[in-house]
């Protein structure tokens, strides 16, 4: 998918993801990017501005997870010197230097409640406070571009991410599919990939044979774009002699493909979803013993999961937090419980459970 500025793939949801670029370049409206982890956000905030008037100036990138609240604000806007440890001299934040320009922030969904309040005001504003000051020292004209690999209407909900920070936002919003739901791009970027590294590594493009292929198109490709690459990248450094076959892909391709093999119809995973449902509930097991631990074992596949947790939000109205009281879980292993099920790309949307009335999941249960 990612080829300096360009996205690799003819599937229709790429073609609409790129008419989507296209529209959201002619305006300066805010833009935010969403999508799992390794499917290219980066590269859908650089086509945006690329395409768009402010093209001319910088696009400046930061990545709210990866530094600390401590220094996130005085990284966006600056600090005076003084104002703290080691504040030797004045310094000018990313967003004065994107002025004119375009702000990428990755992983906005990580950001702590007061950052997010002092975003929402620099939206509504533009102004520039520096840490350590107290007075307004400027005020910039920069397209804000955010992206997250969150639900964020789910941390809305959760009370975990503020409302209007969020509409503000997403004024125009770009999903960006998972590379499992465009299979059939996979060969062009495999392609692609094969011979950028390559040349980099100054080797001949090794040649795969179709049973190598069907492996690479079976995969479910969890990390995405970026797993591909680097896959592709350590087959072409342990490149040997003659044609690659499927035993000279990396082993963790192997064991997921031979795993896809035996994946169970829609009416096992119903029948095991039934089955652990009851032994939650209705038996007192935890999830994290009943289901968690065959998860991780790979004793209990992903849609058997999905399911298991669809048929409690079925009885908590969409509610994770009763789900957590449900599956006989300390309230307090509620966020471990959503984010390992974010993790592991087995969350359940709760928005299409919320109109159900909650009953008790079985007689039981009720007197238990």
């Amino acid at each position: 998918m990612i080829d300096d500025l360009s996205i690799l793939g003819d599937t229709p949801a790429v073609v609409a993801l790129r008419e989507n670029i296209a529209f959201a370049a002619r305006s300066d409206a805010k833009v935010l990017i969403s999508g799992e982890s390794g499917v290219g956000k980066e590269l859908v905030s650089r086509l945006v501005h690329s395409q768009s008037r402010r093209a001319a100036w910088p696009l400046v990138t930061v990545n709210c997870a990866a530094i600390a609240e401590t220094l996130l604000e005085s990284e966006l806007f600056g600090h005076a010197r003084g104002s703290f440890t080691g504040a030797y001299r004045d310094r000018v934040g990313l967003l004065e230097r994107a002025h004119r320009g375009s702000v990428f922030m990755d992983e906005v969904g990580e950001t702590s409640p007061r950052m997010q309040g002092l975003l929402l005001r620099f939206l509504e504003t533009g102004e520039i406070q520096p840490v350590g000051s107290d007075k307004i020292q400027t005020r910039v004209d920069v397209r804000v571009i955010a992206a997250t690999n969150r639900v964020l209407i789910d941390r809305v909900a959760a009370g975990e991410f503020r409302e209007d920070l969020y509409y503000r936002l997403n004024v125009i919003h770009l999903p960006v599919p998972p590379l499992r739901d465009r299979r059939d791009d996979v060969p062009v970027m495999l392609e692609h990939f094969l011979r950028t590294f390559a040349a980099q590594y100054e080797t001949d493009v090794p040649k795969l044979s179709q049973d190598a292929v069907d492996a690479f198109l079976q995969h479910d490709w969890p990390g995405n774009v970026r797993e591909l690459k680097n896959v592709v990248e350590r087959l072409v450094i342990a490149r040997r002699s003659g044609m690659v076959e499927r035993a000279d892909i990396p082993i963790d391709i192997k064991a997921a493909v031979s795993a896809s093999a035996t994946v169970p119809s829609a009416s096992e995973a119903a029948g095991q979803a039934d089955a652990l449902f009851e032994e939650i509930v209705a038996q007192g097991q935890s999830f994290w013993s009943a289901a968690y631990a065959p998860f991780m074992s790979r004793d209990l596949t992903r849609q058997e999961l999905r399911r298991l947790i669809a048929k409690g939000l079925e009885q908590t109205g969409g509610d994770y937090r009763a789900l957590t009281k449900l599956f006989n879980m300390p309230e307090a292993d509620a966020k471990r419980f959503v984010a390992m099920l974010r993790k592991y790309h087995c969350h359940v949307p709760p928005q299409s459970f919320r109109s159900t009335p909650r009953r008790p999941a079985s007689a039981s249960a009720e007197t238990r």
